[in-house]
């Protein structure tokens, strides 16, 4: 392999979400602070159902933009939090610290810079599911049935909280020793380690996975030198299923970095994902390829694109 690694982890952080923002669909029940940093103060979007009180999972999501820009009331994902809603599931969208903002230029060698800014996103995400599980029972939340979703960016905090979470790391510590997740829904994630071969201390819980296999700025497979990693998708089930783990993947054939926003498009997979293997608890491994021509195929974008 010519290029290092350092090279294509930057490769696996450009801008997230490409698409046209819609019309807006709907307004959170109520926002709240939930946690308090030297650089800012971090809020949540709620969005309950109309039924108030449900004992259906709630999605807490992470918006996607390469840690570089993006919001948690971006009107594009909108439609897709109506939808979830209007079936009885509680959505919660977060803030996070955007880790490279401020990055003048991002160059082959930035591997602490990205490293740093996943670490922020994901002390981030878990405070949020600190105040969430210290508010579960004010806010009609089963704190054990949350579920983290994300998109690009989004969905590396995800899948790397879950990855903390369940190898029970110091970054974890907020949370009490035996939490646990309902489950993760990812588009386009990955996980960075530090650690060698990709590992969980504890059986992760289940674990949904949608990706493109020619993504060229989310890592499909697995980027490693030496011990330092960062495993997408195909890695990541990989994985899980040698160990015997909950998990699903979708792979996209043809696609890059669209598989990113698809969240409304499989709405129905999700709740298949979420009423079986969250709420019923059953084991349910998918792993298919999945070839959709009607899915709009994005323009690829390169380093420069970060940087402009």
């Amino acid at each position: 392999m010519k290029k290092t690694i350092f090279s294509l982890i930057i490769l696996s952080f450009l801008f997230g979400i490409g698409a046209k923002a819609q019309d807006r669909a709907i307004t959170p029940t109520e926002t709240f602070m939930f946690a308090e940093r030297d650089t800012c103060n971090l809020f949540l979007d709620y969005y309950r159902p109309e039924t108030g009180v449900t004992a259906k999972p709630t999605i807490v999501f992470a918006f996607g933009g390469g840690f570089i820009n993006g919001s948690k009331d971006d009107a594009f994902y909108l439609k897709w939090f109506k939808e979830l809603v209007d079936r009885g599931y509680t959505v919660v969208s977060i803030d996070y610290r955007l880790g490279l903002k401020d990055q003048k230029k991002i160059r082959k060698t930035s591997i602490k810079p990205v490293e740093k800014a996943i670490k922020l996103a994901t002390e981030d995400m878990i405070s949020a599911l600190a105040f969430l599980d210290a508010n579960a029972e004010e806010l009609g939340i089963d704190p054990t049935r949350i579920v983290l979703s994300g998109s690009s960016a989004g969905a590396i905090t995800a899948l790397q909280t879950e990855f903390e979470i369940y190898n029970r790391t110091p970054l974890a510590s907020e949370l009490r020793p035996d939490f646990t997740l309902g489950g993760v829904m990812a588009f386009a994630g990955a996980v960075f380690s530090r650690k060698g071969s990709l590992s969980y201390k504890e059986r992760p819980c289940p674990t949904q996975m949608y990706h493109g296999v020619n993504d060229k700025l989310v890592e499909y497979d697995q980027i490693r030198f030496f011990n330092i990693g960062l495993y997408g998708s195909s890695r990541i089930a990989q994985r899980m299923n040698k160990f015997g783990y909950n998990y699903q993947c979708f792979r996209y054939l043809g696609y890059g970095h669209e598989i990113s926003s698809i969240m409304d498009r499989t709405v129905d997979r999700q709740v298949d994902f979420l009423e079986n293997c969250v709420v019923k608890g059953q084991k349910k491994v998918i792993d298919i390829n999945i070839d959709d021509p009607t899915i709009e195929h994005w323009k690829d974008l390169t380093v420069k694109d970060l940087t402009k």
